[in-house]
């Protein structure tokens, strides 16, 4: 999500939501490229027809300006595609930002992971009134953190009062920290016990925090209800009836498939960049940010959801189903959370659909507008140390999302 919210560790720091699992992507059976991921077809032609496509150009260009090494984005609409892109893929040797490049997801995986818990109460094997306890008997109890009192509902909306385990997982925001820790695994039931060492924000139903715990607990649900880990349930529900062969969920498997740019995290005011391409492993390794994809893959990912491809209308209702968030939450003014799921007003009117991720390095801006028919995605591939400068280029750049969604409109 957009700026820092919920986070112990590096309150201040730039660093976002971020990925990679723990377990292999069941995905990757039918890839086939050298990453063991399916090659990236060339960029399509922009549509000359598209009146924002201009914009779109000098928009990349202008966010490389404000400080973002590489940028890309790619807009969807009935009209065509149009893809543009900014500053270079790598600092060293200069080359330019691919134009369907590989790209971590961080956050945007709990979008995917609320899909499939929704669909399978439409099947009637779960209510979203369930408790925790329910599921995972005694998993949440410690400190006051109590699973008989947490509804699903309540995970998926940040609504359950959980800390968030993430501050645990980075001892020290830092090049040095980065490189000391980032192969560090943990499994999900140790994601939870770090989290569960620390009492409760609030109790459950009485407030509003991020916490990736929530995403962490509604994977391990998934796999008690299913059967099987929630990796294979997002491939079989989402993955391979949308056609998505360009998103995978990696696992421990630290790397990017090619093509792909680099991602470069600064760790404090006046420092030099440090090259975080390599993923973070203790951060978000599992449901809350684990998959990767492509921007045009995102885009038909939201353009499907909106569209009720992928949900019964009364889940769709109930992703919809929207609470404000409280002052200082970051993001842009009036932005609500359905679950897992972001609801954005633009500035011309109306609104769009979708669900921001980020970590050491990168953020992606996804979205789509209520009907599904426009949708866009744009990622940046450097963090600012200083955060006055990083909350300015965030807005700069999700200024940039309201202003190609608007001109969409016309």
């Amino acid at each position: 999500m957009p700026l820092v919210r919920g986070r112990r560790a590096a309150r201040t720091a730039t660093l976002v939501v971020c990925v990679l699992s723990a377990a292999l992507l069941p995905a990757r059976a039918h890839a086939t490229g050298p990453d063991g991921a399916t090659p990236v077809p060339p960029a399509p032609p922009a549509s000359a027809a598209h009146p924002g496509g201009p914009r779109l150009e000098r928009d990349a260009a202008a966010l490389h300006r404000a400080g973002y090494t590489g940028v890309s984005v790619r807009l969807d609409t009935p009209r065509g595609a149009h893809t543009a892109r900014g500053g270079v893929a790598d600092l060293r040797t200069g080359r330019p930002v691919p134009w369907q490049g590989y790209l971590r997801t961080g956050s945007t995986t709990k979008t995917f992971v609320a899909t499939v818990l929704l669909q399978l109460t439409g099947e009637g094997r779960v209510s979203l009134d369930d408790t925790v306890e329910r599921w995972l008997p005694g998993v949440v109890r410690g400190h006051g953190n109590d699973g008989r009192r947490i509804t699903l509902r309540q995970l998926l909306q940040h609504t359950s009062g959980l800390p968030d385990y993430d501050g645990d997982v980075v001892p020290e925001f830092s090049a040095r920290g980065y490189l000391a820790h980032r192969w560090t695994t943990y499994s999900p039931a140790e994601r939870v016990a770090l989290a569960l060492s620390h009492p409760p924000s609030f109790a459950p139903g009485t407030g509003w925090e991020y916490s990736n715990t929530n995403y962490i607990l509604a994977g391990m649900v998934i796999e008690a209800v299913t059967g099987r880990g929630w990796e294979r349930e997002v491939h079989d529900r989402v993955l391979r009836p949308l056609g998505l062969r360009h998103t995978l969920i990696p696992g421990d498997h630290p790397f990017l498939p090619h093509p792909h740019a680099r991602d470069y995290q600064q760790f404090g005011p006046g420092e030099p960049f440090t090259d975080t391409t390599v993923a973070y492993l203790p951060l978000d390794g599992g449901a809350d940010g684990s998959i990767i994809s492509t921007a045009a893959d995102l885009n038909r990912f939201f353009s499907a959801l909106l569209r009720g491809r992928l949900l019964g209308p009364a889940q769709l209702a109930e992703m919809r189903r929207t609470v404000a968030l409280p002052e200082g939450s970051g993001g842009v003014p009036g932005t609500r959370y359905g679950l897992g799921l972001e609801w954005t007003p633009l500035s011309c009117g109306g609104s769009y659909w979708g669900h921001s991720g980020g970590g050491f390095g990168f953020y992606v801006w996804p979205g789509a507008t209520e009907d599904g028919r426009t949708a866009l995605t744009l990622s940046v591939h450097s963090q600012a140390g200083d955060p006055v400068v990083a909350g300015r280029q965030a807005r700069a750049a999700t200024a940039v999302v309201d202003r190609a969604l608007c001109d969409a409109r016309r």
